[in-house]
This record gives C-alpha cells, sequence and structure tokens, in this order.
C-alpha cells in the first residue's frame, strides 16, 4: 500500500460494519447500513447516510440521505439497475421485514422512495436473502424469515419450519422461493420454475452471469453447504452444477462474483465447523471445475461482508466479520486488495419472542430458549 494511498484512507474512512449492502455504479462503491459493536452493545448504522468509494482516487465521503428513508438495519438485498440502488427485506428492530425502496445515485440527492407495489403480492417478511438482475428486472431468491400460519403449506417444501422459532401463528424458516420485481409497474410476480429447485436456504451466495442465476451453498437447515445450483432465466429450468473437482467446503455468509460470462469467484464465509473463512475459489461453470485461488490476506478471515464487480475482472470486498463477530480489514479489491477497517459484532433481536415465552408449552419453551442463545453477544447465532 503506498503513502498516497494510505494518506487518503486516513483523511476520511467509512465505519466498520457487517450485515451491510454495497453496490458499483460506474468507479464507485456505494456502501449503506449494517451493524457495528459500540462497546458491549449491538447498533445498526444510520440509515440517513451514504458512503462512497471512489476506486480511482481512493477516497471515501459520506453524504446525508433523505427522503422515505428505510430503517436502519442489516441483512437487506440490495442491487444496482439504472443508476438506482434497490433494496429489499432485511432485519431491523422489529424483526424482518418486506418493503422495497430504491435511491437514485447519480444526480447526487441521495433521495430515498419507498416502492409501493400495484400488481401482484409482496414476498413475506425474510433478510439473508439473495437477487439477480435480468432484463431490468430483480429476482429473489431464498432467505430466512416468517409467514402467518394460514400461508404454510405442508405439502408445499419451498419452505421449512424452523421447529424452534414458531410463536403461536407465527412461523420461521428458510425457503427457495423466487420471486419478480418489476421497477417499471411496480409489480411482484413469481415465475413457474421447472427441474429441481435447491433446498430452501439462506445467507447463501448468488451471482448472475451469461443470463443465468447461480447461487451457492448456504444454511440449510442445520448445516451449511457448498452446492451450486443455477437458474435459466429463459427456461425458468434450475439445474445443479456437479463438479468434476476438488470443492470448497460448506459454508454460509460469504460472496459469489461473477468475473465472466463463465467464471465465478467465491470468497470467505463461515464454514461447516463455525470458522471464519479467508479462501477464494474461481467456478468454471462451463468445465464443471473450482480451483483455489492464492491472494496475500490469507490471514483475514470475514463473513458477511459484500463483494461487487469491478472493471477488469476485478472483484471490491468491503466490511465483514471475524471469528463470527468481529470485523477485520474492509474495501479489497480481489487481487489488489486496498484500504482497511476494524471491529464489529452481530445484531441481536429478541423483542419478538421476550413478552409471548410464558405461553409456550414447556418442551417448546426449552427450544426457544436455546435458539435465542444465538442472539446474545459472543454466541454464536442462526444464519
Amino acid at each position: 500500500m503506498d503513502a498516497e494511498f494510505e494518506r487518503h484512507c486516513s483523511e476520511l474512512v467509512a465505519r466498520e460494519r457487517s450485515g451491510h449492502t454495497a453496490v458499483v455504479e460506474e468507479n464507485l462503491l456505494y456502501v449503506w447500513g449494517g451493524y457495528m459493536s459500540v462497546a458491549d452493545d449491538e447498533v445498526f448504522l444510520p440509515n440517513n447516510e451514504i458512503w462512497v468509494y471512489d476506486l480511482e482516487r481512493g477516497l471515501w465521503e459520506v453524504f446525508h440521505m433523505t427522503g422515505e428513508i428505510p430503517p436502519s438495519m442489516s441483512g437487506t438485498c440490495s442491487c444496482s439497475l439504472n443508476g438506482h440502488m434497490y433494496i429489499f427485506g432485511g432485519c431491523d428492530d422489529n424483526g424482518q421485514t418486506n418493503q422495497i425502496y430504491c435511491v437514485n445515485l447519480t444526480d447526487g440527492k441521495y433521495m430515498w422512495k419507498k416502492i409501493i407495489h400495484e400488481i401482484g403480492s409482496a414476498p413475506s417478511p425474510r433478510d439473508k436473502l439473495s437477487c439477480w438482475v435480468h432484463n431490468g428486472r430483480i429476482i429473489y431468491f431464498g432467505g430466512y424469515g416468517h409467514k402467518q400460519l394460514t400461508d404454510v403449506d405442508s405439502r408445499n417444501m419451498s419452505f421449512i419450519i424452523d421447529e424452534a422459532s414458531w410463536v403461536e401463528d407465527v412461523f420461521y424458516g428458510w425457503n427457495n422461493e423466487v420471486h419478480i420485481f418489476d421497477p417499471t409497474q411496480a409489480s411482484w410476480s413469481e415465475p413457474q420454475t421447472h427441474g429441481r429447485a435447491p433446498a430452501p436456504r439462506a445467507a447463501h451466495a448468488s451471482a448472475t452471469a451469461g443470463g443465468r442465476g447461480y447461487i451457492c451453498g448456504g444454511r440449510v437447515m442445520e448445516t451449511r453447504t457448498s452446492d451450486v445450483h443455477c437458474l435459466d432465466f429463459k427456461s425458468w429450468t434450475w439445474s445443479e452444477i456437479i463438479p468434476v473437482s476438488s470443492t470448497p467446503v460448506g459454508r454460509s455468509w460469504h460472496t459469489l462474483t461473477a468475473v465472466s460470462d463463465s467464471t465465478l469467484f467465491l470468497f470467505g464465509g463461515l464454514s461447516v465447523d463455525c470458522k471464519p473463512m479467508s479462501d477464494g475459489w474461481l467456478l468454471d461453470v462451463e468445465k464443471k471445475t473450482w480451483r483455489e485461488v492464492g491472494h496475500p490476506y490469507k490471514n483475514k478471515p470475514r463473513l458477511w461482508h459484500t463483494a461487487c464487480p469491478g472493471k477488469d475482472s476485478d472483484v471490491i470486498v468491503f466490511g465483514g466479520s471475524c471469528d463470527y463477530i468481529l470485523l477485520v480489514d474492509t474495501v479489497r479489491i480481489a487481487g489488489k486488495f486496498e484500504n482497511k477497517n476494524n471491529s464489529c459484532e452481530h445484531p441481536k433481536n429478541k423483542r419478538l419472542l421476550r413478552n409471548q415465552l410464558p405461553l409456550l408449552p414447556p418442551t417448546l419453551l426449552t427450544a426457544v430458549q436455546m435458539r435465542m442463545s444465538f442472539y446474545r453477544p459472543s454466541k454464536k447465532q442462526k444464519d
């Protein structure tokens, strides 16, 4: 890292964070939301500011946001489309949401707009989902969230109930649903997919390449996987990519980024045995081969970071946590890793169940209390 770059970074640096959202537009990286730790408390980052990093000059700027500002939250799903950043879902102080917002990144006003759909029905509240952008539409997949009892069909395996999480008529769980949002019509729809869909999951990674959407790994009930599935956007047909080479270990909270129409870059995450990862892998989707790639930051593991495609097949990695809780260095370009930051902690949300816990049968009360242990400082938590 040269002296000029360090001088720029010392002037203004985005706050460390995890569970945030980030997109790249032109030569600028935009970062919003997420959380960090202050003393022993978990704190959501301000919802009325957006951090902008100039990838050419190595400079940070922060801008005040106005309009219909989303609540402060983590685990939301973001993308860039036609100069706008769209966010959907996420977890705020009241739990998971199913609201969608957008902000113009090109006019310098940074004014949020809450989108009220005019056609169709929004997906159920969820976080830790993923999305693809194709033909001007945003296609969402998976996530962890809740549904009303009346919306849960035990014959439909698109939603798997987390048995330790239900309260009265509300069920939490993982899903493998596909929902399409069309910004031009403010419409929600569900395509009829074919083939064998991936198992319901959350905290997985996704990428778009060559007219197809890919997902890799994630939390599937009580395990973490490294399986890869592809959704063809023309036929809406699912297929699984069975590698013919050695594969990365199962993980969640990692990233998958397209570096060409046939190559995807996987980075970091949390392993099956709950170890933060720092490995990088390239997947050739045509040859169905994984290849681990070396980099000089093997001692910088992270999870729940963001990774955005840049120019010349660069991958811009920002933020994340290590040791399940603490953050390490942040802004990096895969192959040219640059910039830095420090530490954070995972947000917890116990308010939804606290008042209703005494109403549960003793056996379920024990299960719920065990689950809530995931949401206490310095404890593992469900992804």
